[in-house]
């Protein structure tokens, strides 16, 4: 699907969790169980995703950035 800018729109359908905790630590530590409980493969996916969303279909590769100096 396309914008009226051009840009690809992605739909990304995650599982909704919610997890109430009772200090910063306790926070911290549950997002980190959650992030290490993730597949390489869903890593990537989500890293994907969020460039695509952020960046755009046509970034440019930070690789050949440091070449054009």
């Amino acid at each position: 699907m396309v914008d009226k800018t051009g840009l690809m729109v992605y739909s990304i359908i995650m599982k909704r969790i919610v997890h109430i905790s009772n200090s910063f630590q306790e926070a911290s530590d549950w997002e980190v169980e959650q992030e290490i409980s993730m597949s390489v493969e869903e890593r990537q996916k989500a890293a994907r995703a969020l460039k695509r969303k952020f960046f755009g279909v046509k970034c440019p590769d930070v690789r050949s950035a440091s070449l054009k100096k």
